[in-house]
């Protein structure tokens, strides 16, 4: 009896918590394919025609595909050098952490996570500005850094969890601490590499906050800066903002839907190892 009852209250949690994504997502797909009289009707109910006016308006409001170059420039590069770079620092602390300067390291890289950006927003405007950063280039170069602290947590978790012996023989059979890493290490950690580089491009491809406050030429805005557009002083074009919303967000689905399972799988071997 107790099975069954926690089994109809997890499913339950799992029903609410399904219709709590599918419901905003719904109402985004209808809202972008309604007209606006169709808006003053019912909220819920299907377009009467399922109309692309409101995309093509919305792409050429927004410049949408310089837009899409620029998120996907920004977010291929942040992963690939996330990915090299953040577990070549995490390694390095890993493996020598019962040394006072990594210990150090560790715990300082830990403390950046619970720093608000807003607390940091204002300085990083005027330094980056002042040392010509405040285009693409430096967008990517901040994104690694501010990733740094949570993936040095998680793949250090990972790295101490694999055996030092594989490590001694490698050495033993004439390679040096790059060619083990990087021939031995970086292999094991395909993985977590994967969830690592997929909740990284999520987070590159979303942000809309470090994009504002660094970018000020137009032609540089990525896909979140550019809904802004729609945000008028009294009023809000909703199905041109929901169209625009969709076709941003719809390579993130697309891709969170074939890379799930590197997310589940990266996850649960970490929490076994």
């Amino acid at each position: 009896m107790n099975r069954k009852k926690t089994s109809w209250l997890v499913t339950t949690f799992l029903i609410l918590g399904s219709l709590l994504i599918l419901f905003p997502l719904y109402l985004t797909i209808t809202i972008a394919f309604k007209t606006p009289p169709e808006m003053a009707g019912n909220l819920l109910a299907l377009p009467k025609s399922w109309s692309f006016d409101n995309f093509a308006k919305a792409i050429e409001m927004t410049n949408f595909f310089n837009a899409f170059k620029n998120s996907a420039f920004v977010t291929i590069f942040v992963v690939i050098f996330t990915v090299l770079t953040n577990s070549l620092v995490s390694y390095a602390i890993a493996r020598n952490l019962h040394k006072k300067f990594y210990k150090f390291l560790y715990f300082y890289f830990l403390s950046a996570m619970f720093i608000p950006f807003p607390i940091i927003m204002l300085p990083l405007v005027k330094q980056t500005s002042s040392w010509g950063m405040d285009n693409l280039v430096g967008l990517i170069i901040l994104y690694i850094v501010f990733n740094l602290s949570f993936n040095v947590f998680i793949y250090i978790g990972y790295i101490r969890a694999i055996p030092v012996e594989l490590e001694e023989a490698a050495i033993m059979d004439g390679a040096s601490t790059w060619g083990v890493f990087w021939k031995v290490i970086f292999p094991l950690l395909a993985p977590m590499n994967a969830t690592v580089a997929i909740i990284t491009s999520l987070g590159a491809w979303n942000d809309f906050m470090l994009p504002l406050v660094l970018l000020s030429d137009r032609e540089m805005a990525t896909l979140p800066l550019v809904q802004y557009i729609f945000q008028g002083q009294f009023s809000t074009d909703y199905n041109l903002a929901f169209a625009s919303y969709l076709m941003a967000l719809a390579p993130m689905i697309i891709v969170y839907i074939f890379a799930q399972k590197w997310i589940i799988s990266g996850v649960m071997k970490g929490s076994i190892k």
